[in-house]
């Protein structure tokens, strides 16, 4: 009989992968919750308080607010399909567009964006790489 491996009996290498794994989903949970801010919320009270936005604004981009939600889910997606199907590249692939995602967001919307999307991208993509390298 086989016996199932404990978090004690685990190496280095998987514990890092264990917390490499967590840290890719919970920057895809964030893109899931930016994703339904902006495909459900936008033009509600927390949409309207979340990006700062008259009803007005709100009801004027709610296609494009859609359209930006549909691109933050599909981050999301590859993110979680690569680490419950341990496809290494689409992890790289979904750390690596949220990163610039949140650059270029924090560049032309607001500062902010960089630590809620690039950042915990950033520190996911380094500790991808410290598994990849080990």
């Amino acid at each position: 009989m086989k016996s199932v491996p404990t978090i004690t009996s685990w190496g280095l290498t998987d514990m890092h992968m264990l917390i490499s794994h967590f840290l890719i989903l919970v920057v895809a949970l964030i893109h899931l919750y930016i994703m339904y801010l902006e495909m459900v919320l936008w033009t509600r009270p927390k949409g309207l308080k979340v990006f700062r936005m008259s009803p007005q604004k709100a009801e004027d981009t709610k296609v494009l607010a859609l359209n930006q939600g549909v691109y933050n889910g599909f981050l999301a997606l590859a993110l979680i399909w690569g680490v419950l199907e341990g496809k290494q590249e689409l992890q790289l692939y979904g750390l690596i567009c949220v990163f610039i995602a949140g650059l270029v967001g924090a560049a032309t919307v607001g500062k902010k964006i960089f630590f809620i999307q690039s950042l915990p991208a950033l520190i996911a993509l380094i500790v991808f790489w410290r598994v990849q390298l080990s």
